[in-house]
């Protein structure tokens, strides 16, 4: 099982290694691994998808929770959430594929972004999910490279409280 979890951090020099050391020491794995500042410029947001069961879970968050510079420590894993992912795919397109390759790309609300003699490259944003189904479907044409973004996730806001106006 795939964990996603997110941890907002002092935004300091040296967090992101003790952070990566801290989980790896443990012989646990980053699978993907997304670090930017929030809206708070002394506050960064990680956002890590670890692989394991739930006992790898819950030592990961009890060591990330021990680190002076953690505020918060979530896992996203069984609530509701939101995410996204960025992929940069060139793919194989002789001349005569071009047109199917492309054709797949607007389904999955993908765009052509640069083309080559003999190769497109393709860029997508989408959930996690949206991105595998995509790539899955990519493999007949033959991926020369990929790049991806890893996961970025929020929380989705609880319900609105009862009586109120918001939807």
């Amino acid at each position: 099982m795939k964990h996603v979890i997110t941890a907002l951090v002092e935004n300091q020099p040296g967090v992101l290694a003790r952070i990566v050391g801290l989980i790896s020491g443990r012989g646990f794995n980053i699978e993907s691994l997304n670090v930017a500042p929030t809206h708070d410029p002394t506050v960064s947001r990680m956002t890590m998808t670890v692989p394991g069961d739930d006992r790898v879970l819950e030592q990961v968050t009890k060591q990330l929770n021990k680190l002076v510079d953690v505020i918060k420590v979530t896992d996203l894993t069984k609530r509701r959430y939101l995410n996204r992912e960025l992929v940069l795919v060139e793919v194989a397109a002789p001349a005569g594929k071009r047109a199917e390759i492309a054709e797949l790309a607007e389904l999955f609300e993908g765009k052509v972004v640069a083309v080559q003699a003999r190769s497109l490259t393709v860029q997508m944003v989408g959930e996690q999910e949206r991105i595998e189904d995509f790539l899955r479907l990519l493999k007949p044409f033959r991926v020369l490279a990929l790049s991806r973004s890893g996961v970025i996730a929020v929380a989705r806001a609880d319900e609105a409280p009862a009586g109120s106006n918001a939807k």
